[in-house]
């Protein structure tokens, strides 16, 4: 037999329970199965009730042995050896209890696992509680099994099957002899007896222990008799079980003040419905089948059994009790004579007059009142109230001759007393009081009336009241119908007993009349009684008015105050102290004091009768009233009438004139009249009379009428010209005379301590409940008063305020009464005044928590007021130190309060409240962390409390404030509330700097580093239950069923918080370690409750989204800390449960079919955020003005704690009444109250209008987490985890739903941006995912029939349609939005982008042909049909994008134009082109550079400035590139005046220093911003750029642009200029050089001048400018292909970052391009000048000596102008040597690399990277070089060598270069230059040079260059050609010479 956890006397036990109250109290579906199994499993436990299973000497043994051999347990593999002590308790416990030593065992076990729920208890004291809660789950089950019967008294509305089981069941239960064994079980547990036995072993443990111990067995007891009379009240018991419970209530006892106890009173009622036929009179529909169940009408033995039973003269234990059942079965044999079926029981019937007087003479009234009214218990259950109801009424109605009878004796009885007072005798003893008991039970009895049933409507009769329309009696609607005949008995009975009623029934007529008149009918109906009595009949009305009615009652008043006034000596004398002279007798003050009583019970009910009374002209009640309390009468008297006035108070109307009169007539002397030397009024009272009696009834009931009068009215000019006018006297009265001396006053009654502290505290609390601080308080104002000036009094709220905030002696008070009040709870003990002392702690914490809720505004006030009032912080004076203890922990003992939630729920609640104010303020965290923890049982016992309130199963969410008529449903409110504060308290906590409070009350270490944390289960290693395991086993419970976890739906609210709890705590970097291994480790948190997503819950989205929010953002980040983690296995389960979209295999079974296709997780869960958003119409106003309203609600709006923009409702409604209230003239008030609906009307549409923002926060807040989800998802997690081809379809999936949802109409614009970010992020990744698809060769081979990549063509046009119709959806806002789109459509339109293909030799191997005639690829088809798509929007998509490129937020623009640039790309029909350059689009952007052209200067200045301009303008150029790149649009930009604009700016001639010292210091250390320098590279490149484009694509009008761009170039000059002498040669100056020179080979032309209408004065300069950039080129060329080439590339190599080889590639590369350009312009000059070469201009001087320091050791001090000299011909050879070499250099590492890219797939990664590198562009670079330089020196060779005609020799040309120089200069362009200058020696050393420098070597290289490279292009066999007319030449010279 294994050993079970749960132990077989709890576990099983508690599961029944459950079972049975979520079946029959909980509802939940298909609990009607489980109920059937749990029944059928625990039915012997139900018919051997409380029988625990037996000892045996082989358990004994078996258990014996567990520490040796140990012993199987239940779930756990193999058996486990168990500790001697353990053994020991457990033998222990199996005396205890008589129960078996496994099952003794198993509880141990049970309390061991259970002992964290209960700190402080050990396993076996624990186990203790478990074996009596099991105890009560049985005894609690079985009870609802019997109430859930169908029967005669009550249904609970279940399904049929679910009574048709528990009935079945329930009667199996009774046939095998359930009654008796409840019987034996009530009569055996007996609480003292079990505690001597628990004692004796040490069974009980602390107060608490013992209190929960005790409660439990009484709770047991409880439900075992509530069993029974559950059964009564449904179905009748047999003969057999009907006597054994009588038997049983004769031996019963009453408890010390003479009432039964609760378990007995249980039992009495029982046999009170067993005796009762009243239901039959109801005539139900299934009265017949009662019928036939009542053994009272069916069998004769049962009537007569039960009759002999009670009719037996053996007295009971209780013979009171023995007269309520004789009096209960005389009834029901009377009933019984009235129906058919009783005609066969008429010998018993006969004796129910006999059974009556029996009861009567046993005192039957008087112990219904003493023993069952008197009983705790009778007010808790509605059913003892009703049957109480038919046993007196019957007894009323049924024998209304008996009644008849009592009348009579009493009305001789009271002659009888008349005499003997008459003789001065006492009067007989013998008198029996029968009438005056049976009225003071009717009193008792209907004055409680808790289930606000009003039963005592039954003694009223209507009949005389239906002129009153305003009463709705119960049977108003139907005027004509006569009332039942039972109520025209009993109506009947109140008015006669009435009727000439002898003094000695006044009293208890007037209490049974108090007890009537309890509710607002019965008042109503009492009032018209008391009214029609006094009506006079004659001249004579002290005659005929009955002593019962106003008329007599007020009079008697009058006549009292008249005599007494008489008496009334003056203000000095001492009259307090002497006897009265004409005092009122007892008889007569209690005959007062019980028409005080009635007349405050019909007031307090009836809103009508308070007015008419007090309106009254001849009774005038309050000013009667207050008269007498002037008078000399007892303090008893004195209160009475205060309460009256109190009563009297509650109607606003009456409330406003007592406050005049209560000042008039000085009952608290608030004026000193001059020359009186001592006070008067109540103060005298309290300080001599009252307390030298020691009780205080004038006190407390002065205090009431305050707090009546402060909650209806308070006027602020009270006291007006006799003094400062205000409330301040009775406030000091209050706090100096009532509050603070109470504790030191003497009590005779203790519980009257607490009574008088409870009554002042809640003036207090009302008074600073109503207080709003003003800035009018806070400025010092005086009043004129009898000619001087007075100091006026504040507010009395403000003066509490005051109090509250300093350390004065009324906030002492109030924490030394807390510190009491946590002492007392602590006891757990009853003790008189408890409830009072609850009540006056409450009062306590609910000032502390409206002084914090107000003293932010209270203090703000003060500090802009200036005034001289000094206040601390309540916060830092709770930090102060107790008087008593001496340490500070005040806040300690406002949150030991959390301790005692079970019993006091709002205390608890109001220090959550308290504690979460506090925890506000980040300087008092770390105090906090000390105070809790310093006192180790202290901080156990707080952690306890707050737990516990976290565990409360009792509380409910989603009950209204105003629903708080039921008690139960008030308390489930506010222990929810509760829990919500402690959520708060430590989501606020978490937010500040540690320790904090929540950290500790989470369970982390706060005294050493947080992170060093390990959290537990409750219980692992000592760890206590913390606040963590409360919210998660809140969240927990029901995450393993289907429905989810029942908290997300139960209390929305709640959960979200407990999400949001979680969230901070794996968000915060110090406790996201622990918290996130303990939810992955311990309890699968996060795949659990994701498993659930989405919520959804139709009453509450908010929340609902909220906590989706939360959960998400959570999983977001376990994704992303596993996926670092390398938890590949956890990343991979939650990615499937997010994404799959088959269902799982195990699964398959039990839920789905496999071949389903379910709904993706995270797709359901964007399902459930609702896009569209019911906005509230319009106001429609009649009387206010629409536009004031908004800017009032404007103003009233604040942003709360969750950080939404809401309308603060209450300060709205405060606003508006007060305009209402202000409006003066009758037509206001005649218009109030539709003033007042439309006020109302507004403040519902605020309400609306808030719930509007609040649900489109929720789904912002929502839809970011499922965004962040996403994104989390695609970019952190392992890319393997998700294929690629799964990728895309999932990013489809999203994509399409997203943009479904976005599209549809009523999508609410709010969400838009959220969404666009989304669209862009994931188009962002379905483009790379593509792309990287396609790299690995996967994409395009396959013929792409399905289209392109995994993802097919057709759904890639799906989301470029769907992302089109959203950029067109937005409109005209939303340009911020649009940016996210345009990076989508940018990042979509990449995907069609053909990747450049390395420029290989292979590829160039192709021809053109078989280029042109190749079938469409994938990318061109998709590209094409993109194009198809978006042209088919036509103009208007053209528009938006245009407008946004041109105008708006700098990054929408960027991304428009960017946008642009790419359409314009792939548009071959030029639509787009033609669009923009005829909408006049491409003119402003045109137009806009001019003016970009001042921002741009700024960003050149030293200080790194914003760069949005610089950004801006790169993008523009961009498009402007784009645009030219056609022919045609390149003219348009000419005719725009692109270059016009571009000469005016002025921003190209402000080159910044390149000095590197200077700039050093002005570096961006992060190294974002460029340089100043890098900078104005940035702008000067595009430009040349963009030029250089425009004169590639101007082929027709290429005049017209190069001239254009030589007019930038002349302009510019000087910086042109500068440039091209640039001494330091960086990469950027290379490229700038690269771009300038290619510009100017193009444009610096000589002819470029020609028929352009240029000014012929500029003309000479213009021409000057293009021979000195002719010059300058030539120059540099010197530079990079000879002198600097090697020292630069060293240069580069050292300086730059990076791979020193790639740094030179890219300078080598720079210097050929450089170089290329500047011999392309040589060979333009050339041909321009002439076609034949002896007309040719002559570039290069006739020598071959090479530059000097090949080796790169160039003399660096050489002058600047040995670099400007002619360049010889030797350097064009150089040039062309060096650039062969090049060639082959770059042609052998390229194939090498291509061989590499060949084998790829075994290449290791670190090679992979220099297999890329080889930069392709240089081959094609040095063949352009090689061929331009064998040009240019075949033209200078065939001139040099053929018809050049030498000079002198002597004069050589070498030492006359300035002659040379003058001469190319020269207009002459046309002839031969400096014929007569070259000498024949130059030119035969020309030759010779050349033959040596042009030999075979370098012919055959060259020839090979063609061979490798120049076949396929255009340009064959041209350096062939070249080649041998050089050789030719040379030979030809040779020959000649």
């Amino acid at each position: 037999m294994a050993t079970l956890v749960g132990a077989s006397l709890w576990g099983p036990l508690k599961e029944l329970w459950d079972t049975v109250e979520g079946a029959v109290w909980r509802r939940q579906p298909e609990s009607v199965h489980l109920l059937d199994l749990q029944l059928k499993k625990h039915k012997p436990n139900f018919l051997s009730l409380y029988k625990n299973p037996p000892k045996s000497a082989e358990q004994r043994e078996k258990v014996r042995k567990a520490s040796t051999e140990g012993i199987a347990i239940q779930g756990q593999q193999g058996s486990r050896l168990l500790p001697e002590q353990l053994l020991t308790e457990a033998f222990i416990l199996s005396d205890l209890f008589d129960i078996g030593e496994l099952a003794a065992l198993e509880l141990l076990l049970a309390g061991e696992n259970q002992q964290p729920h209960f700190p402080g208890l050990s396993r076996g004291l624990v186990a203790v509680l478990l074996y009596w809660d099991g105890k009560l789950c049985v005894a609690n089950s079985l009870r609802s099994l019997i109430q859930s019967r169908h029967g005669k008294t009550f249904t609970l509305e279940l399904s049929g099957e679910l009574v048709a089981l528990t009935t079945r069941f329930t009667d199996e239960l009774m046939s095998q002899g359930l009654t008796r064994r409840l019987l034996t079980l009530v009569s055996e547990i007996n609480v003292t007896r079990e505690f001597e036995r628990l004692q004796k072993e040490r069974g009980l443990g602390n107060e608490k222990h013992r209190k929960e111990v005790s409660d439990l067995i009484k709770e047991c007891r409880q439900a075992l008799a509530d069993c029974l009379f559950a059964w009564t009240c449904q179905s009748p018991l047999g003969k057999d079980d009907t006597l054994a419970l009588v038997a049983h209530l004769e031996t019963v006892t009453v408890e010390a003040d003479g009432s039964l106890d609760s378990v007995n009173l249980a039992l009495v009622m029982a046999l009170l419905y067993c005796l009762d036929v009243s239901f039959l009179e109801q005539g139900t529909e299934d009265r017949e089948d009662l019928l036939q169940a009542l053994p009272l009408l069916t069998e004769k033995q049962y009537v007569s059994a039960v009759h002999s039973r009670l009719v037996d003269g053996r007295p009971w234990k209780l013979p009171g009790l023995q007269a309520v059942c004789r009096l209960a079965w005389a009834l029901a044999l009377h009933a019984l004579s009235q129906l058919p079926q009783g005609s066969a029981l008429a010998e018993f019937t006969e004796a129910d007059e006999a059974l009556a007087d029996q009861a009567l003479l046993g005192g039957v009234f008087l112990f219904m009142t003493e023993g069952m009214l008197g009983c705790e218990g009778f007010t808790h259950d509605e059913f003892y109230t009703r049957r109480l109801h038919s046993l007196i009424t019957d007894f009323l109605a049924l024998m209304p001759m008996k009644v008849k009878q009592l009348r009579n004796r009493a009305d001789e009885d009271a002659r009888l007393v008349h005499m003997s007072l008459q003789m001065g005798s006492e009067p007989p003893s013998s008198l029996r009081k029968d009438l005056d008991h049976l009225m003071i039970l009717i009193g008792e009895f209907y004055s409680k009336d808790p289930f606000g049933l009003e039963l005592a409507l039954e003694f009223w009769c209507h009949t005389e009241s239906l002129q009153h329309t305003s009463l709705q009696g119960s049977y108003l609607g139907m005027a004509m119908q006569r009332p039942p005949h039972k109520q025209v008995v009993l109506s009947k009975f109140v008015r006669q007993m009435g009727d000439l009623l002898p003094p000695t029934l006044y009293i208890p007529y007037l209490r049974m009349l108090k007890g009537l008149a309890n509710g607002p009918q019965c008042a109503h109906y009492c009032f018209s009684l008391l009214k029609t009595n006094g009506a006079p009949h004659g001249d004579n009305m002290q005659v005929t008015g009955s002593p019962v009615s106003w008329e007599h009652f007020f009079h008697s008043l009058m006549l009292y105050h008249e005599n007494l006034r008489r008496d009334l000596p003056n203000a000095d004398a001492t009259h307090y102290r002497l006897p009265p002279i004409r005092g009122i007798t007892q008889r007569e003050l209690d005959g007062l004091t019980s028409f005080l009583q009635l007349l405050c019970t019909i007031i307090t009910w009836s809103e009508n009768a308070r007015l008419a009374l007090c309106e009254h002209p001849q009774w005038t009640p309050a000013v009667v009233m207050l008269g007498l309390l002037q008078c000399s009468v007892q303090p008893v008297l004195k209160g009475e009438l205060l309460l009256c006035l109190a009563a009297f108070g509650k109607s606003p109307e009456i409330a406003a004139s007592l406050w005049q009169s209560l000042e008039y007539t000085q009952i608290l002397q608030t004026v000193r009249a001059p020359g009186q030397k001592q006070a008067a009024g109540i103060e005298v009272e309290l300080n001599e009379i009252e307390s030298s009696c020691e009780e205080y009834p004038l006190t407390r009931a002065f205090c009431q009428l305050i707090s009546t009068l402060v909650e209806s009215a308070l006027p602020v000019n009270l006291g007006a010209g006799l003094r400062a006018p205000g409330f301040q006297p009775y406030l000091t009265f209050l706090r100096d005379a009532v509050f603070l001396p109470f504790p030191t006053r003497a009590y005779r009654r203790a519980a009257e301590k607490w009574e008088v502290a409870d009554a002042v505290l809640e003036v207090f609390h009302k008074l600073l409940r109503d207080y709003e601080p003003q800035p009018s308080d806070f400025v010092q104002e005086t009043v004129e008063l009898q000619g001087e000036q007075v100091l006026a009094h504040k507010p009395p709220g403000h003066s509490l305020m005051f109090h509250l905030l300093n350390d004065s002696p009324t906030l002492t008070l109030c924490l030394s009464l807390l510190e009491e009040g946590v002492r007392q709870l602590d006891t757990y003990s009853l003790f008189p005044g408890k409830k009072q002392l609850e009540s006056a702690v409450l009062h306590c914490l609910c000032l502390l928590d409206l002084a914090l809720q107000k003293e932010v505004v209270f203090m703000d006030l003060l500090r802009e007021s200036q005034a001289s009032l000094i206040v601390s912080p309540l916060e830092q004076l709770l930090q102060g130190v107790s008087a008593q203890s001496r340490r500070a922990d005040h806040i300690v003992n406002i949150a030991r309060y959390l301790y005692h939630s079970s019993s006091n729920p709002e205390a608890a609640f109001q220090s959550a409240k308290i504690l979460q104010r506090i925890a506000r303020y980040p300087n008092i965290q770390n105090r906090l962390v000390g105070d809790f923890t310093h006192d180790q049982t202290v901080s156990d016992k707080l952690m306890a409390g707050f737990v516990e309130c976290l565990d409360n199963e009792g509380a409910e969410e989603g009950l209204e404030k105003g629903d708080d008529s039921e008690p139960a449903k008030k308390e489930a409110r506010i222990r929810h509330e509760t829990q919500i504060h402690i959520l708060n308290l430590l989501i606020t906590s978490l937010e500040l700097k540690t320790p904090n409070l929540a950290l500790y009350l989470l369970g982390y270490e706060v005294k050493k580093p947080i992170n060093s944390t390990n959290l537990q289960d409750a219980g692992v290693l000592g760890c206590p239950r913390s606040c963590l395991h409360a919210i998660l086993s809140l969240l927990q419970r029901g995450s393993e069923r289907r429905s989810g976890p029942v908290l997300t739906s139960q209390a929305p609210h709640l959960a979200e918080l407990c999400y949001q709890v979680i969230y901070q705590l794996c968000v915060c970097s110090d406790t996201s370690g622990p918290t996130m291994r303990y939810l992955r480790t311990s309890q699968d948190f996060l795949f659990t409750h994701l498993q659930h997503l989405p919520f959804i819950l139709p009453g509450d989205e908010i929340s609902a989204l909220s906590q989706m929010s939360w959960l998400m953002k959570t999983a977001a980040i376990e994704l992303r800390v596993t996926s670092l983690n390398r938890q590949r296995s956890h990343t991979q389960r939650l990615l499937n449960l997010l994404l799959d979209d088959q269902p799982r295999t195990q699964h398959a079974g039990n839920h789905y079919d496999t071949h389903t296709h379910l709904r993706r997780k995270l797709l359901s869960v964007l399902d459930a955020i609702n896009f569209s958003q019911d906005v509230p119409e319009l106001l429609q106003l009649d009387f206010f003005e629409r536009t004031q309203i908004e800017q009032v609600i404007a103003n009233c709006e604040h942003v709360n704690e969750h950080g939404h923009t809401v309308c603060n409702v209450k300060l709205l409604h405060r606003v508006l009444v007060a305009e209402v209230n202000a409006l003066q003239g009758m037509a206001a008030i005649g218009q109030r109250p539709l003033l007042m609906e439309e006020v109302n009307s507004i403040l519902q549409q605020v309400v609306e209008r808030n719930r509007v923002r609040r649900s489109l926060s929720a789904k912002r807040h929502a839809l970011q987490s499922w965004r962040g989800l996403v994104e989390t998802l695609l970019t952190a997690c392992p890319a393997d985890l998700i294929p690629a081809d799964d990728r895309q379809i999932i990013i489809r999936d999203l994509l399409l739903d997203l943009h479904d949802k976005v599209l549809s109409e009523d999508s609410a614009g709010e969400l838009m941006p959220i969404v666009a970010g989304a669209v862009f992020t994931l188009t962002a990744h379905l483009s790379q995912s593509v792309l990287s698809e396609q790299q690995q060769g996967a994409g395009l081979e396959g013929g792409s029939s399905s289209g392109f990549a995994s993802i097919a063509n057709s759904a890639l046009h799906l989301i470029l349609r769907k992302l089109l119709d959203f950029i067109l959806c937005t409109g005209g806002g939303f340009q911020r939005l649009r940016a996210h789109l345009y990076g989508a459509l940018l990042y979509y339109l990449q995907i069609a982008q053909k990747p450049e293909e390395p420029d290989t030799l292979q590829q160039a191997g192709k021809s053109m042909w078989e280029r042109l005639t190749a079938p469409e690829d994938g990318f061109s088809k998709l590209q094409r049909e993109n194009l198809a798509i978006i042209e088919s929007y036509g103009t208007a998509l053209m528009e938006v994008v245009c407008r946004d490129a041109c105008d708006g937020h700098e990054i929408g623009r960027m991304l428009a134009l960017a946008v642009l640039d790419r359409i314009l790309s792939i548009d071959r029909q030029s639509q787009w082109l033609l669009y923009v350059c005829n909408s006049g689009y491409l003119r402003v952007l045109v137009e806009s550079l001019r003016q970009d052209d001042t921002a741009l200067q700024t960003l050149l200045s030293p200080q790194p400035p914003l760069l949005k301009p610089l950004y801006i303008y790169e993008s523009k150029m961009a498009l402007l590139t784009r645009v030219a790149k056609t022919g045609q649009g390149a003219v348009e930009l000419l005719r725009c005046g692109l270059v016009s604009q571009l000469v005016e700016c002025q921003v190209f001639d402000m080159v910044p220093d390149s000095d590197s010292h200077r700039v050093f210091g002005q570096r961006d250390p992060s190294g974002f911003i460029p340089s100043p320098l890098d900078r104005y590279r940035q702008i000067l490149l595009p430009a040349l750029r963009l030029f250089q484009v425009i004169l590639t694509s101007t082929t027709t009008h290429h005049q017209q642009g190069a001239t254009q761009v030589l007019q930038w170039l002349i302009v510019h000059a000087d910086t042109i200029q500068g440039l091209l002498r640039c001494q330091e040669l960086s990469m950027g100056a290379l490229q700038e050089l690269s771009l300038l020179t290619g510009i100017i080979s193009k444009t610096a032309l000589p002819g470029a001048l020609e028929g352009q209408d240029v000014n012929s004065a500029a003309l000479p300069e213009f021409q000057g400018h293009i021979s000195r950039f002719q010059r300058q080129c030539l120059s540099l060329l010197g530079r990079l292909a000879g002198s600097e080439r090697e020292r630069l590339l060293k240069q580069a190599e050292i300086a730059a970052p990076g791979d020193p080889a790639e740094r030179r590639e890219e300078m080598e590369v720079a210097m050929q391009q450089v170089c290329a350009n500047i011999m392309e312009y040589c060979q333009t000059l050339l041909l321009q000048s002439s076609a034949q070469a002896q007309f040719s201009i002559c570039l290069f001087s006739p020598s071959v000596n090479e530059p000097a320091s090949r080796d790169g050791h160039t003399d660096l001090a050489l002058p600047s102008a040995l670099y400007s000299r002619v360049p010889s011909l030797g350097l064009v050879l150089f040039l062309l040597k060096n650039s062969a070499a090049d060639f082959f250099r770059f042609h052998q590492s390229h194939r090498q690399a291509l061989g590499k890219l060949q084998s790829l797939e075994q290449l290791p990664p670190e090679e992979l990277k220099e297999c890329l590198s080889p930069n392709p562009s240089l081959c094609p670079v040095c063949s352009y070089v090689i061929e331009t330089c064998l040009f240019v020196m075949w033209r200078h060779l065939e001139y040099y060598l053929l018809y050049c005609t030498p000079t002198d020799p002597k004069d050589s040309l070498m030492p006359g270069a300035s002659a040379y120089r003058s001469r190319l200069t020269d207009d002459s362009f046309g002839r031969a230059l400096g014929l007569s200058r070259v000498s024949q020696q130059d030119l035969e050393q020309l030759q010779s040079d050349m033959g040596a420098g042009f030999g075979e070597a370098l012919q055959r290289k060259l020839l090979e260059v063609e061979g490798l490279y120049s076949q396929v292009r255009s340009r064959y066999t041209f350096i062939q050609a070249l080649v041998r007319r050089i050789r030719g030449l040379l030979l030809t010279y040779f020959r000649n010479t």
